[in-house]
This record gives C-alpha cells, structure tokens and sequence, in this order.
C-alpha cells in the first residue's frame, strides 16, 4: 500500500507540467489541460509515503458531484472544458489506467489564496482563537468551545505555499493587497455562499461539514472560475451528524483521522513523513468511501 511520493509520470502521451500534493496536471493545449488525482495523502502540507488504495477516485468523483450542484452559483474548469477524455487520451489502454481518476479541465490562470471557509472552531482556527481571540484577524465572542459552531461561517484565507512548505493564515486585507479588493470580495462572497449551501446539503445527509477550502482562477476574459477540487475529504473536515457534540474532537470522515493519528508520534511535521500503519490506511479509506456514499449515493 505504499507508493513513492515522486514516483513516475502515469500518463506518457501528454507532458507533465505540474506536480501536486495530490493531482498530476499535463498539458493538453492552450486551453486545455488533463488533471489527475493520484492516490498521494498529504497532511501538514508534507506528501507521505503510503498511498490510499483508491483516493484519487473518490476525490475526482466527489469533487465532479459538486462542481455539478454548484454551477449556478459559479462556472467551474471542468464546465468549460471543450474535449473530452476521450478526445485527449485516445489510447484506450492509458484512458483506463486513470478514467476515474482523469478530468479535462480549462486552463486559469489561479489566484494566490486558499479561500477558507470555517463554521466551527477547529484546527489551526481552534489553536488562533485560544492565543488571540481571533482567526485571521477576525474577532470571535469569547467563550467558544472546541468544536463549536460560530455564529456566522467566516472567510479565513491563506497563502497558497510551495510544495514541502507550508500556508499561512492571514487577513482579508492581505489578500484584498494581493489580488484587488473587487476580486477579494468576489473570493469571499462566492466561498461562503458554496459552503454555505453545501453544508446544507451534507448535514441533511448526517455530514456536519465544519470547514473546507476552495481554489479559484480567472479565464481569458478576467471571470472568476472554481478549479483544482471542492468539497472533498482532503479538502473539508467532515463530521457525522449523530457523533458531534461541542468541546470534544469529533470523528471525520476525512485525512483528519490520518492528520490525528501522525500527532501521536514523534514528527516534527517536516520531508520525510513518516509511513502509516495498515490499519489507519484501512480506516481512512472505508471513511473517505463512506463521504462518498453518503454525499453522492454511489457506492
């Protein structure tokens, strides 16, 4: 189960031209590009050693169900691709080693920001508000508790870091300096309204999801476009419904049980990361199948 984190390119027909922590990009053309989702885990921002059997075909298939429900709100890379798989793998052989795993998407040029969106108090947002009352900037009432549910889904941003290093919380203001206020607002407002329609969906469907982060580009005529992936167990923390209760660590559906799991050993969180045992790998692939069972319906 386990996969170098730099192992050889699957497709050979098309240049790879960008690595991920997770998706592989090859070029297509100028409008066009072939994405990949491999079955590479990353947590704190380091790709690990040890595949999960699987992954990459629940991300894309999680990520296409959204980019699907959410195209009235925003249009998405894959909406406004013009080929189609068949088109740009015509070798059957090397179309089925990654159809479930492969999407045509457009070329962006992609904005330099993580557009976060959190409506509970966990993570490095848990670990801000304790030291400062804040998460990027942004004032939270005294009081909350671990896992709590804010008031309001807030928008905290980061930087979008190279790969091995990694992204750092700031304020709206930094990212208003970065890329223009309009287009900041734009980010923000269209974040909060996908989390908040998605989370919805989910808590329907007995997943809290508390937060998730989206990544956004602009097409040829400066329009704001949703790429890479969205609302998928490596980009979202997923909790059940029935578990959740405030001051206590839920349980998730997604790479927090793994990011859990590396906190009890001695890691300091820098190349190489460390390899997981069998049974965690077990573990978090029957959790991302579930997401995507109870989210999609399939199995």
């Amino acid at each position: 189960m386990s996969a170098s984190p730099v192992s050889a390119p699957e497709i050979t027909s098309l240049p790879l031209i960008y690595r991920g922590k997770v998706r592989d990009l090859y070029a297509v053309d100028e409008r066009h590009l072939l994405m990949v989702a491999s079955n590479r885990l990353s947590a704190f921002d380091v790709i690990l050693p040890t595949a999960l059997p699987g992954k990459g075909a629940v991300l894309t298939a999680v990520s296409n169900f959204w980019f699907d429900r959410s195209r009235h709100i925003i249009p998405n890379h894959l909406q406004l691709a013009e080929k189609t798989l068949e088109q740009v793998l015509p070798d059957p052989d090397e179309r089925a080693r990654v159809a479930d795993r492969a999407v045509v998407a457009r070329q962006l040029k992609g904005l330099p920001v993580e557009a976060i969106v959190r409506g509970y108090l966990i993570g490095s947002g848990w670990k801000d508000y304790q030291r400062t009352g804040r998460i990027c900037g942004i004032a939270l009432p005294s009081g909350l508790a671990l896992a709590g549910r804010l008031p309001e889904p807030i928008f905290t941003p980061s930087t979008k870091a190279a790969l091995g290093t990694h992204d750092e919380n700031v304020s709206f203001e930094q990212i208003a300096a970065t890329i223009g206020q309009e287009l900041a607002e734009q980010v923000r407002d269209t974040s909060l309204r996908l989390y908040r329609e998605a989370a919805d969906y989910a808590l329907a469907r007995g997943i809290i999801i508390a937060d998730t982060k989206f990544e956004f580009g602009l097409d040829e005529h400066g329009r704001l476009v949703l790429m890479d992936e969205a609302l998928t167990p490596d980009s979202s923390r997923f909790w059940p419904a029935d578990h959740y209760r405030p001051g206590v660590n839920p349980p998730s559906f997604d790479k927090q049980f793994v990011r859990d799991y590396l906190e009890t050993l001695d890691w300091n969180k820098q190349p190489p990361g460390p390899e997981l045992p069998p049974e965690i790998v077990e573990r978090t692939v029957a959790k991302y199948h579930e997401a995507l069972t109870r989210l999609t319906g399939a199995a």
